[in-house]
């Protein structure tokens, strides 16, 4: 068996259906050493994961420099990252206390910037980071306002307006990518930027899961029309997907505490996976893989282990019934497309 490969809108590339999100490598929540990071890029790339995603803000660069250390002799791989942030010198950082969610010791400080010569630094940035000659896809990273509030129309300016997009045109033109796109927690920028350019792919996070399907209504007819593919982020909507509601520890939905009725949800759809011997997290992996706007998935992996067992769920094979009981009992809309078992 080995890991199947999808097409990217129309860049030319074709990306492992089941990626490596690279967070984790920054040190998100808890340390990673520096040996289980390259130890996780390693068992990726023996598995087939041959889809690598980072960003700047993954541990304030620490993500990009493990994995471009881990991917500098490699060949037919993808790299992604982001764009929108530039990581500026702090010499008072002089420990690894957590900072936007990250236990990194880079002494670097976050700046916003979604301009024409900021996009353009982050990139060079990015490039100087990750010791490798090209970057093929970009993600304008968190533009909207979930992430910046009131400061929103600001940076949308900056996008617009500012000539942010224009500079991602620039590299794509030059071929100094192969796309680019957003990466996001939220639908409605996605359908903003498409209405200023075309782009050639999203990085939608936590907003397409078995939790959460309001993408069919507008934002995935919209990428279909126009030839943008997905890439699906957050499939366990911040863990409670991968851990489910038994195991007795907190849990996590959209980066908080869940709430009750996302519990409830969560604990009505194991009941159904336990009747079908169908481990959740593995159903949650392949849904997201069904629908035909998807070209991978990229949950967070941080150690070797954490590789196989994930390499493991993906090739789960689940029963059709499973699926037909939870439309059946309206915990998955009727019309998201599925996987059908090979008979």
């Amino acid at each position: 068996m080995c890991i199947a490969s999808r097409p990217v809108g129309g860049t030319g590339l074709s990306v492992a259906e089941l990626g490596f999100g690279s967070a984790t490598l920054g040190n998100l929540y808890d340390p990673v050493s520096d040996a289980d990071a390259q130890a996780a890029i390693a068992a990726g790339l023996e598995a087939g994961l041959r889809y690598f995603d980072t960003a700047p803000h993954y541990g304030r660069g620490l993500s990009e420099r493990r994995l471009g250390d881990g991917l500098r002799q490699q060949r037919d791989v993808t790299v992604s990252t982001k764009v929108g942030r530039l990581m500026m010198p702090d010499a008072s950082i002089g420990d690894d206390r957590e900072r936007d969610g990250f236990r990194s010791p880079m002494p670097f400080r976050m700046h916003y910037d979604y301009s024409y010569d900021g996009i353009l630094r982050s990139h060079d940035h990015s490039l100087q980071r990750l010791g490798l000659a090209r970057i093929d896809l970009l993600y304008v990273h968190d533009i909207g306002q979930r992430t910046h509030g009131e400061a929103a129309a600001h940076y949308w300016e900056q996008l617009t307006a500012g000539g942010g997009l224009r500079a991602l045109d620039r590299l794509r033109t030059e071929g100094l990518i192969s796309g680019f796109g957003v990466g996001v927690n939220e639908i409605a920028i996605c359908l903003d930027v498409m209405r200023e350019m075309p782009i050639d792919v999203i990085l939608l996070a936590g907003r397409y899961t078995l939790l959460e399907q309001d993408a069919l209504d507008v934002l995935f007819p919209a990428c279909a029309e126009a030839g943008t593919s997905i890439v699906i982020g957050g499939p366990y909507n911040s863990g409670i997907l991968a851990t489910g509601t038994k195991a007795g520890g907190p849990l996590h939905y959209d980066y908080a505490a869940a709430l009750d009725g996302v519990i409830a949800k969560v604990r009505a759809i194991e009941a159904v996976a336990d009747r079908h011997a169908v481990r959740l997290p593995a159903a949650a992996l392949r849904f997201c893989l069904a629908h035909p706007r998807v070209a991978s998935v990229i949950p967070g992996l941080g150690s070797a282990q954490r590789v196989a067992e994930t390499v493991d769920l993906y090739y789960e094979v689940i029963p059709d019934d499973f699926w037909l009981e939870l439309c059946h009992l309206n915990l998955l809309r009727e019309d998201a497309p599925v996987p059908v078992a090979a008979p």
